[in-house]
Formats: C-alpha cells, sequence, structure tokens
C-alpha cells in the first residue's frame, strides 16, 4: 500500500522529471529507515515530500522517524493530512507521539482525527507525560504476562502478540490488579519446564523498575548501569504503564550531550546546521547580548590601569597570555564537571570534593606554567620584576579558572538551571576580568607605583 498525495504535475518541475523518481524510489524501499532519512535530507522539500509518498507506509514512517527534527516537522506539514495520519499510525507509539508534539497543537489535533480513535487514545496518553521523563520516553507496546500462566501458554500468546511489540527481548509479568511483578527475558522463558507457572519462575526476584516522573537522564544512567535492554515504567502504585528501551536510551544520551555542548557556548540546545537561520538567530542573540555587556566588566578592569598600561605599553602584550592560558584552564574543568553531571547525579560533598580535585590540578598545573612563563618573558624582557609578576598572575588566575570552571556548573544546578547553559560564558568573563586585574594589579603597585 502506497501513501498517495495531491502534487502538481510532474512535467511542470523543471530538472525532476518522472524518469527520475522511479530510480530513487527502489534504493530507498531497500535501504536501512537510517540511510533512507539520510538521503531524504540531502533533498529539497519538494522532492522529499514525493519520495516519502512514493514508500510503503512503514518504509516512510520508519525513514521519517530517523529525520531531524526539523526535516520531518517540514515534511509531515506538507504531506496531506491523510497521509501524513497514515505514517503516524505505522509508527511506535512513542514515536508517534514525539512527532505530534512537534508539529505544535492545529497540526496535531487535525491529524488526530484522520486517526482510530483507540489509537489516538493511546498517543494521546503518552503526550501528557513530561516529555523529558520516563513517562515521556517509554513505549506502550510490550509483552505482558498474567503471572498464573504457564510457560506453554506464555509463548503461545506470545507468537500471537510478538509481531506488534517493538522490542520482545523481555516478558512483563504483573497480577490481576496490573501491578508489576516480575521481569523474565526471553531467554529464560524458552529455557523453563512447559508446565511452570510464570508466577513460580519470578520467584523472589530484585525487580528494578522507574517511575513515570524520574528524569529521562537518570532512567539512562539506570540502563547503562544495570546493563538492560529495557527497564519497565510504572505509576506510584507499581501498575506498569510502558517501557524504556536501549535505543531510546541511545538518543537520550546523544541530545543530551549535544545540548549541553550547545547550551555551553549560549546556542540553542536542539539547533542543527538544517535549522533555520531565523531560529538559531533567535536562540543565540539573548547571551550574545548578555557576552556583550559582560566583557564590559572585563574591558572595565582594563581601563582602571590605564595610566599603568602606558607607563608599559609591554603589559598589553601579556594581558592576552593570562586571559587565554586560565580561560583554557577553565574549560577543561568545565567540560569534566558537565560531563560527570551529566552521567552521574553527584551528592553535594562529592560536588565540592570534585571541586577540590580541580583545584588541585589547578595549583599543579599553574606553578608548571608560571615557572616556564617567567623563564620566557625574563628572556625576552630582561626584567625579574615584570617575569614575576606576570608569572604571579598567571598562577592566580589559572587556579581561579579550575575552581570557576568545577564551581558554575554546580551553582547554575544549585539555582535550578542547566549546569551547561552559558557556562562558558560565565567563565570567561570570571577569568578575564581577574587576569587583567591581578596582571594589571601587581604591576601598578610593584613595577609602576
Amino acid at each position: 500500500m502506497n501513501i498517495m498525495i495531491e502534487n502538481e504535475s510532474q512535467q511542470s518541475k523543471g530538472h525532476t522529471t518522472e524518469a527520475e523518481l522511479p530510480q530513487s524510489a527502489p534504493d530507498l524501499e531497500n535501504a536501512h529507515p537510517a540511510d533512507a532519512a539520510l538521503h531524504l535530507e540531502n533533498l529539497p522539500l519538494e522532492e522529499q515530500v514525493r519520495a516519502v509518498s512514493g514508500l510503503p507506509v512503514q518504509e516512510a514512517a520508519d525513514s521519517i522517524v530517523e529525520m531531524s527534527r526539523h526535516d520531518r516537522i517540514e515534511i509531515m506539514r506538507n504531506l496531506q493530512p491523510e497521509a501524513a495520519a497514515g505514517l503516524i499510525s505505522a509508527m511506535a507509539l512513542d514515536d508517534a507521539a514525539d512527532v505530534l508534539e512537534e508539529l505544535g497543537y492545529e497540526h496535531r489535533d487535525i491529524l488526530l482525527k484522520y486517526m482510530g480513535t483507540e489509537e489516538a487514545a493511546e498517543i494521546k496518553s503518552l503526550m501528557a507525560f513530561d516529555p523529558d521523563t520516563a513517562g515521556g520516553v517509554m513505549n506502550t507496546e510490550l509483552l505482558v504476562l498474567d503471572e498464573k500462566l504457564s510457560v506453554d501458554e506464555a509463548i503461545q500468546l506470545i507468537r500471537k502478540e510478538v509481531e506488534d511489540k517493538e522490542i520482545p527481548y523481555y516478558a512483563y509479568i504483573v497480577d490481576d490488579a496490573e501491578h508489576l511483578v516480575g521481569v523474565l527475558s526471553m531467554r529464560d522463558l524458552l529455557l523453563s519446564k512447559p508446565r511452570t507457572v510464570l508466577g513460580a519462575l519470578i520467584g523472589t526476584q530484585s525487580l528494578i523498575s522507574v517511575t513515570f516522573d524520574v528524569d529521562k537522564e537518570e532512567v539512562a544512567h539506570l540502563i547503562s548501569h544495570y546493563n538492560f535492554l529495557a527497564i519497565p515504567v510504572v505509576d506510584y502504585s507499581d501498575k506498569l504503564l510502558g517501557v524504556v528501551t536501549v535505543d531510546d536510551v541511545i538518543d537520550i544520551i546523544h541530545e543530551e550531550a549535544t545540548e549541553d555542548m550547545q547550551t555551553m557556548v549560549g546556542a540553542a540546545s536542539d539547533e542543527t546546521v538544517d535549522s533555520p537561520w531565523t531560529y538559531s538567530m533567535s536562540r543565540r542573540l539573548p547571551w550574545l547580548t548578555i557576552n556583550i555587556l559582560t566583557s564590559a566588566a572585563s574591558a572595565w578592569v582594563v581601563s582602571l590601569f590605564e595610566g599603568t598600561i602606558a607607563q608599559m605599553a609591554f603589559l598589553a602584550v601579556l594581558m592576552p597570555i593570562v586571559a587565554n592560558q586560565a580561560g583554557n584552564t577553565g574549560q577543561q574543568a568545565l567540560a569534566v564537571m558537565i560531563r560527570q553531571l551529566a552521567v552521574k547525579k553527584l551528592e553535594r560533598k562529592e560536588s565540592w570534593l570534585a571541586v577540590l580535585r580541580e583545584a588541585k590540578i589547578g595549583l599543579a598545573n599553574g606553578s608548571i606554567i608560571a615557572t616556564l612563563v617567567l623563564g620566557v618573558v625574563y628572556f625576552m624582557t630582561g626584567q625579574l620584576s615584570l617575569a614575576s609578576i606576570m608569572a604571579m598572575a598567571l598562577f592566580l588566575d589559572m587556579l581561579v579558572g579550575s575552581l570557576a570552571g568545577a564551581s558554575i556548573p554546580l551553582i547554575l544546578r544549585a539555582l535550578g538551571r542547566d549546569p551547561a547553559q552559558a557556562s562558558s560564558i560565565f567563565l570567561t568573563t570570571l577569568t578575564d576580568s581577574f587576569g587583567f586585574f591581578s596582571l594589571l594589579g601587581l604591576a601598578g603597585i610593584y613595577l609602576v607605583g
């Protein structure tokens, strides 16, 4: 079955002809969804819509799920509503909910009207959860077995239902009230004696699950920690709601790493090279404006020592060295701390021990680099006092950079903000201001004053 949409006559498309479309369609139809998605993303929107429309429903749906957010939004909005609804219906429920969430209220409501009542209700129930929680990323298409079933009965039931399930590696055992009481791998189930009751198989199993409101990063950490392929999601009474699978976790880790890297410098968390330039501009401009204001603080510090610089112009040559070296030191500590916070929820004691560790590194590296700079500046100028002041200012600023790089993410987290959010901007302001102040202040006291 193919999705058909209304298009203008292909003869009027100029460079795209009827002869060209069949050449690419077989390749897309037989390609892996991820490869098909990559190919589609490189096409103009009009050709994307036409290519998707020529694919079987399931292949088209799988490919769209793999596409970047902005590309799939544009495709879905440019398909006929009935065709777009057909694609949504072919997706796994969690993917369908994600795509509809991205389309916005008005378009979402239109597509839901073209879908079956029961299916639309299931998708709406998933969309009710916070997208950053276990409930927001879980899949409800899982194998659920009653604890009273025998192994033989369970296997017969699985054979009937497995085709509609996304990841049949585990079977989830529930009681009469649909409370989760155990988890069985397919291997354990198949190797068990036919007449054994499932309740007896799970015995006193140590059950690991998450509630629907647990942050998705914590879910990813748990799956990674226990090496699970999936983890069940329950409500507060342990009623089974769904499951978060390892493929979802890979996406979560990728998204969070991208988000941390981009928000650290003030870019949008979901920005890509395919994002509309106006969207990127609107997300970056506020932080660039803040950066101008914070840079003004560094400039103001320099202006306080205008007379000192005028009397010893060589200080202007040394200033960028202090600022850049301390900035790099801080960025190293910042990257390590943000990554640590992303993969592990640090307790308060652990957090400040990590800051202390970075301070030790800053002290050690600062001492070595300061000694090296002392020799270089003395060799260049022949002035031991100037070389000593440069070394001392560099040492102090590298120490401050290490402490700031490790502390800023913790402070942002304590304020309820993303630890990575524009942290690089705050760090640069601090290291530049302190570096200029320490170098010019020491020079003003010991060389000029």
